[in-house]
């Protein structure tokens, strides 16, 4: 019986081998802290809210240009946002903002765009997302149509890698919407 039980033992030792099973596939979770917005205080002739976690720096440029910079520390990115006066060139800024979208065409996968309209605060415009390893994924521009037209693109300090950078372009796109919908003319 010690000897079956040994010889039974000793079977099941050889006969057992071990199943590989592929992992399945998962996706890298980052956690990003809620956003919180508080009023910008500058002296433009604009307020909007912006991301507590933000960093602001000013940029005066030539041509009544105008410029700021929200840098997002953490996550290594950056919207640069340009401000011109309308005058007589509201048709110009916009092909210009376009042009600076579709640049970035050949390496896009796709361009979606979602048109702004806030008739009450006179704030006017165009969201644009591009998926991609583009170098600007998101980019914005708004007006009221006869004084104020505001621009804005997001850059990473990373070669553009899109799968990687996805969550924190969704992350900063939500930014990027809530500056324009609490976007206030002066």
């Amino acid at each position: 019986m010690k000897s079956l039980l040994t010889l039974l033992v000793l079977m099941a030792c050889i006969s057992c081998e071990e199943v590989l099973v592929p992992k399945p596939k998962a996706f890298f979770s980052l956690d990003y802290k809620k956003a919180s917005y508080i009023e910008s205080h500058g002296e433009f002739p604009f307020l909007f809210e912006k991301n507590k976690l933000t960093q602001i720096s000013i940029s005066k440029k030539q041509n009544n240009q105008e410029g700021f910079i929200l840098h997002y520390p953490t996550l290594k990115a950056s919207i640069f946002i340009n401000y011109k006066k309308v005058n007589s060139n509201l048709r110009k800024h916009i092909d210009e903002a376009k042009k600076m979208t579709y640049k970035h065409r050949q390496v896009a996968d796709e361009i979606s765009q979602r048109k702004y309209d806030n008739n009450f605060e006179k704030v006017h415009g165009m969201f644009y997302d591009l998926t991609g390893n583009v170098a600007s994924p998101s980019q914005f521009y708004v007006t009221d149509s006869v004084n104020h037209f505001l621009s804005g693109a997001l850059y990473f300090e990373t070669k553009p890698n899109y799968d990687s950078t996805l969550p924190a372009i969704s992350y900063i796109q939500k930014d990027m919407v809530h500056l324009i919908e609490s976007l206030k003319w002066k």
